[in-house]
C-alpha cells in the first residue's frame, strides 16, 4: 500500500508502520488474498482521485487503516467487520459497488458496510447529532452490534489525532460528543479501557487547564503513590504465594475523569481525593475453580486489612449485563487509607479491559451478549413502535447507558435486574404491563410499601394489585426504567383518546339537540381560538367540565355569524374597562441581529435562561426545551454540565454577533467589611457609570463584622460588566464581588 499518493512524509511512515501492524494482528482473520484484493480497491481509489481528507485534513484510508488497527487489536473483532472499516470509504466515493464487495468479500461485510454508510451519512446531513436524526442513528446501530464497535473505534481514532488540528469548535463538538454519546456506549458494551480514554480525552479538549493540572499533580505524587502501593501490597504477595495459587498483583491510578468528578461531588480540591489507585488482584485460574479462587482471595485479604462492608461489589454471583465479572471490595491500608481492591481472573480481566468482543475468545464459556441483544431489541421495538417522541427515546436510551443495576427477587425466588434507582413500580412493570398498570403498593421484604420504594440489591419484592387500578400521570415521577414509562404513557395516551371520545359525543350531542350541524373548518377555527393547540386538550377541557358545553356552543354560533356577516363585526369598541395592554418583556426575547443560533440561523425566537442570566459577550450556547422554545444559557452555567450530559442532542451552538442593543439584569454577589460608608461607595460607583443603572440593593450584617449581599444592575454587554467589577473590587473594605 505503499504506493497510496496523496500522503505527506510523515503519514507515509504512519501508514507503513499501521500496515505492518495491521498484516501482524489479523494475518489468522482475513481470508489469504484479502489484502491483495483491498490493496487494488484502494489503489483504483487514489487513481480515481475520490481522495478527501475530512475537516481536520486527516487522510482517510490512513485513518481507516488505524481505526481497523484499535478494532482488531484493542476491541477483538473478525474479518467482516476489519475489511468493512477498510472500504466503506471506496464504497460511499463510487469507486467501488456495494454489490462488486458482495461478491468478493461476501454478504457479512456488505451488510456491515452499509450500516457503516447510514452513520456516516446522518453526520453529513449534521455534524452533530441532534434529536431529528437520533432516532435514525439507533436505528442504524440496533441492526447490528458490530457497528456500534466500530464507530466507537472510528471515534477514539478521530479524539487521538484532533489536539492540534482543526477549528476550536469542531474539537469542541467533537470531543463533547465523545463524553457523552460514545464513552456511555462503550461503557454499556463493557470496553472500560476504551471509555476510560475517551473521557480522558474529552476533558483535555473541553477543560484543558483542569486535564493539564490534575495530571501534574498525580505526575508530582508518582513516587509516594507507588511506594505506598508497594508497602500494601506486599505483606497480601507473601500470603497468596503460600497457597499455591498463580496470580499477579498491580496497582492502578484512576483516570484524570473520575478523579475531577470526584472533585465535583466531592466539592474539594486534588489533594481531598484519596483514593487515586485501586489495587487488582489477577489469578490464573481454571474455569471451574474461578470463584472459588477468587472468594479465596477475598478471605485472606478481609483477614489482613478490615473491610468496608458497605463497598462489597459482588459481580463473581451475578455478573453485569455487559459480562462485567469482579469482587470489589475496600480495605482500610495503612496511615488510615482506604483501598479499593478488584479481585478477578485472567478471563474475567480480559472481559473487564475489552468488553463484550472478549467472549467470543473464550470457547465454552456462556456469551452474555444475549443480554446486550435483548437491550439492541428493546431499542429496536421502542424505534418500531412510535409510540415515544424523540426526544423521550433519546432519554430513555441515555438511561440505559448511565445505569448502574440492582439485582432483586420475586417471592418465588426469580432474579430481577433493574437500574439502580428502580421503583416497586418499575419492578411491577418489568413482571409484566398488566401487573405495572394495576399495582397498588409492594411488598419489600414483608413490609407493606409504596410504589415509589427505591429497591436494593436483595430485596424480595411482592407486588400488590387491584383490578380498578389504572396508570396515572404522576407514575411518570416515579418510574425510572424505560419500559415502565413506555407502558404508562401509552396506557395515558389510550385514556386520554377514551375522555376526548366521550366529550366529543356529549358535544355533538348537544349541537343535535339544538338542531345545528356543526362544520369541521368552523370548529378547527374555534378550538385554535379558544386557545388549544390540540383536538384532544379541547375535549379534555370539556370532560373535566373546565369548558362548559354550552359556552362552546354560543362561541360557536358567534362565529358561523361573524362568517356569514364579517362588516357588521369589522370596527369592533370597546372601553377601557378590563383593558390589558401586552408590554413586552426586553430582557425575556432575543434579538436577530445580536445572537446567532447553531449553523450561522439567524432570526429565531428565544429566551435567556433565569439560572445564568447570560448577557451580550458572554459565551453563551442554546438549548431546545420541550415547551419554551430555545433557552440560551452562559456556558459557565450551573446547569450547563448537566444539561449537555444527559440532554446533549438538545445543545445548540450559540454567539453573539453585531452590537448588543438593549440592556440586561445582572446580579453581583458582594461580601465585605462592614464599614460606616461602604454601601455608598459601591452605590455611588454604580451611579457615576455612563449607562449602568442600579435597579435593586439587599445588604445583610453578621456579628464577625462583614456583610454580605446582592446588587442588581442593567448592563450593555459583558465589557461593561467585567469594567464594573473591577471598580467595584478596589472599593475599601469589599473582600469579594462574583457575579
Amino acid at each position: 500500500m505503499e504506493e497510496l499518493a496523496n500522503l505527506k512524509s510523515d503519514e507515509q511512515k504512519a501508514l507503513l508502520a499501521v500496515v505492518r501492524r495491521l498484516q501482524g494482528l489479523v494475518t489468522e482473520v482475513l481470508n489469504p488474498d484479502d489484502f491483495q484484493k483491498i490493496r487494488h480497491i484502494l489503489l483504483r481509489t487514489v487513481e480515481a482521485d475520490a481522495l478527501r481528507r475530512d475537516q481536520f485534513g486527516l487522510n482517510p484510508i490512513l485513518f481507516d487503516l488505524q481505526t481497523a488497527v484499535i478494532t482488531a487489536e484493542e476491541i477483538g473483532l473478525n474479518r467482516a467487520s476489519i475489511v468493512s472499516i477498510l472500504l466503506h470509504d471506496c464504497v460511499s466515493m463510487g469507486v467501488v459497488s456495494i454489490e462488486e464487495v458482495e461478491r468478493e468479500f461476501g454478504e457479512d461485510v456488505a451488510h456491515i458496510i452499509r450500516g457503516i454508510l447510514r452513520v456516516n451519512e446522518l453526520y453529513a446531513r449534521n455534524p452533530s447529532i441532534e434529536t431529528e436524526n437520533f432516532r435514525d442513528l439507533l436505528l442504524s446501530f440496533a441492526e447490528d452490534m458490530r457497528v456500534i464497535f466500530i464507530i466507537i473505534a472510528d471515534r477514539v481514532n478521530l479524539m487521538r489525532q484532533i489536539k492540534d488540528k482543526g477549528a476550536v469548535e469542531e474539537r469542541t463538538r467533537v470531543a463533547t460528543e465523545a463524553a457523552h454519546l460514545y464513552a456511555p456506549l462503550a461503557h454499556k458494551l463493557g470496553l472500560y479501557l476504551i471509555k476510560r480514554e475517551l473521557e480522558d480525552l474529552s476533558l483535555k479538549y473541553l477543560e484543558p487547564d483542569v486535564f493539564y493540572m490534575i495530571k501534574e499533580k498525580l505526575s508530582a505524587t508518582r513516587a509516594a503513590r507507588d511506594l505506598y502501593i508497594a508497602n500494601f501490597i506486599a505483606p497480601i504477595e507473601e500470603k497468596l504465594k503460600g497457597t499455591g495459587l498463580k496470580f499477579h498483583i498491580k496497582g492502578r491510578t484512576k483516570s484524570i475523569h473520575s478523579i475531577w468528578q470526584k472533585m465535583q461531588k466531592q466539592k474539594c480540591k486534588f489533594e481531598g481525593i484519596y483514593d487515586l489507585f485501586a489495587i487488582r488482584i489477577i489469578l490464573d485460574s481454571e474455569l471451574e475453580k474461578e470463584k472459588q479462587d477468587c472468594w479465596q482471595v477475598f478471605s485472606i485479604v478481609t483477614d489482613m486489612y478490615r473491610p468496608n462492608p458497605k463497598r462489597l461489589r459482588d459481580w463473581l454471583s451475578v455478573p453485569k449485563s455487559n459480562g462485567y465479572e469482579s469482587l470489589h471490595i475496600t480495605v482500610m491500608g495503612p496511615e488510615g487509607k482506604w483501598v479499593e481492591i478488584q479481585i478477578r481472573t485472567e478471563r474475567m480481566d480480559e472481559i473487564a479491559e475489552r468488553g463484550l468482543a472478549a467472549h467470543w475468545r473464550y470457547k465454552g464459556v456462556k456469551d452474555s451478549g444475549s443480554k446486550l441483544e435483548d437491550w439492541l431489541k428493546d431499542i429496536r421495538s421502542a424505534l418500531e413502535s412510535h409510540t415515544e417522541s424523540d426526544e423521550q427515546l433519546v432519554d430513555r436510551f441515555k438511561v440505559d447507558l448511565y445505569s448502574d443495576e440492582v439485582f432483586v427477587f420475586t417471592p418465588k425466588g426469580d432474579l430481577f435486574k433493574l437500574p439502580k434507582g428502580a421503583t416497586v413500580l418499575d419492578f411491577a412493570f418489568q413482571i409484566h404491563t398488566t401487573v405495572g398498570s394495576h399495582c397498588t403498593g409492594g411488598k419489600v421484604n414483608g413490609k407493606n410499601v409504596h410504589i415509589r420504594t427505591k429497591l436494593q440489591s436483595g430485596d424480595q419484592v411482592e407486588i400488590l394489585t387491584s383490578a380498578k387500578q389504572q396508570p396515572k400521570r404522576d407514575w411518570l415521577n416515579i418510574a425510572i426504567t424505560p419500559k415502565a414509562r413506555a407502558k404508562i404513557r401509552q396506557s395515558l395516551t389510550e385514556q386520554e383518546m377514551q375522555v376526548s371520545t366521550f366529550a366529543k359525543e356529549a358535544l355533538e350531542r348537544k349541537f343535535k339537540n339544538k338542531k345545528i350541524e356543526p362544520e369541521e373548518s368552523i370548529m378547527m377555527k374555534l378550538i385554535k381560538k379558544m386557545g388549544y393547540k390540540h383536538v384532544t386538550e379541547f375535549y379534555k377541557a370539556i370532560a373535566e367540565e373546565v369548558l362548559d358545553v354550552n359556552t362552546v356552543i354560543e362561541h360557536y354560533q358567534e362565529m358561523v355569524e361573524r362568517e356569514a356577516n364579517p362588516n357588521a363585526y369589522s370596527t369592533e369598541q370597546r372601553s377601557a374597562d378590563g383593558y390589558v395592554a401586552t408590554v413586552p418583556d426586553d430582557h425575556a426575547g432575543g434579538n436577530a441581529d445580536v445572537l446567532v443560533l447553531d449553523n450561522n440561523l439567524k432570526g429565531v425566537d428565544y429566551s435567556l435562561a433565569k439560572c445564568c442570566n447570560p448577557i451580550y459577550g458572554d459565551d453563551v450556547f442554546g438549548f431546545v426545551t420541550v415547551n419554551r422554545g430555545i433557552k440560551v444559557h452562559r456556558q459557565d452555567c450551573p446547569n450547563a454540565s448537566l444539561l449537555r450530559e444527559r440532554m446533549g442532542y438538545r445543545v445548540l451552538r450559540a454567539r453573539w454577533a453585531g452590537k448588543g442593543t438593549k440592556q440586561y439584569p445582572v446580579t453581583l454577589h458582594v461580601v465585605g467589611h462592614d464599614d460606616i460608608g461602604i454601601v455608598n461607595n459601591i452605590t455611588s460607583i454604580i451611579n457615576k457609570e455612563k449607562n449602568v443603572m442600579l435597579r435593586g440593593i439587599s445588604i445583610h450584617s453578621s456579628e464577625d463584622g462583614l456583610f454580605s449581599g446582592t446588587l442588581t444592575v442593567m448592563i450593555d454587554d459583558q465589557n461593561q460588566l467585567t469594567q464594573l467589577m473591577k471598580k467595584l473590587s478596589t472599593v475599601k473594605g469589599v473582600k469579594n464581588i462574583a457575579r
